[in-house]
């Protein structure tokens, strides 16, 4: 397929999920970036929410790979359909630590854990749970009690919470409410309206090295009216697309590869 491609410059298909990556700043991407890059100083609870496919893990891996490793501990945990215990258990083995049975000692290992990174090693952890809308009530209900030091006067990490909407709605539960009170950063993502899905087809198309236009008008738009403007589909239908657009030794991605395409990905 590169071999193909090669003929319209491009050096690999940017849309494959294991091709090179890189960030399109897209204005939803630049305000979560900005709220991140402010959350590095003031530290806190940050929620993180929008539809499935949105892009929410791509803006927080390039947001962690920007930061300095001899002031940040990365914590990432994608485990959270586990019990509270095992949650635990993760959160002290990613410490490095010794995971006990025992949730009681695991917390306060961890808590100890923390101290000890920011007193004495002036690191900042920075805890990220990925597809946090799974996580059980007790689990949301200990993040006010992880985040308490000092009486609950200090902030000594960053917690964030990424996941569906449906976190939000649990997050709104009164059970819920002393955690809600404590988030510093509540960002929503948003689907890409017309303009932008364009402008994300091209530029993953430039960065891997486009030299001339290989998209039909009409089946730009069949591709960004089937995506809805998520950009996981998006790369679906598109690689999808550049593979029919090689299997027929085609110049140009018409309506009817796009629609080929859209059907393929179709469930």
């Amino acid at each position: 397929m590169e071999n193909y491609l090669a003929k319209f410059g491009l050096e690999f298909n940017p849309f494959n999920k294991n091709a090179k990556q890189f960030l399109i700043e897209l204005s939803d991407y630049k305000q979560l970036l900005f709220r991140l890059k402010h959350l590095e100083s003031t530290l806190g609870i940050a929620i993180i929410t929008g539809e499935p496919g949105l892009g929410k893990t791509t803006a927080l891996r390039f947001w962690t790979s920007s930061l300095n490793k001899s002031l940040f501990k990365i914590i990432y945990v994608k485990h959270s359909t586990i019990s509270i215990c095992e949650f635990y258990r993760d959160l002290a083995t990613e410490f490095g630590l010794e995971p006990s049975f025992s949730k009681r000692i695991n917390f306060n290992n961890i808590q100890a854990e923390i101290n000890r990174l920011v007193i004495e090693k002036r690191i900042t952890p920075i805890i990220i749970i990925d597809e946090a809308n799974y996580l059980s009530s007790g689990i949301l209900n200990d993040f006010k009690l992880l985040c308490n030091f000092d009486m609950d006067s200090k902030d000594r990490l960053i917690l964030i919470l990424s996941g569906s909407n449906t976190l939000r709605s649990a997050l709104n539960f009164n059970s819920n409410v002393a955690l809600r009170q404590r988030v510093s950063m509540n960002y929503q993502m948003q689907y890409m309206n017309k303009s932008e899905a364009k402008f994300y087809i091209d530029s993953k198309l430039k960065f891997a090295g486009l030299n001339q236009n290989i998209i039909s008008s009409e089946a730009y738009q069949q591709i960004i009216n089937a995506s809805n403007g998520i950009m996981r589909v998006i790369n679906q239908i598109m690689d999808k697309a550049l593979l029919i657009l090689c299997n027929k030794k085609a110049d140009l991605i018409t309506d009817d590869i796009a629609m080929e395409a859209i059907n393929e990905i179709s469930i």
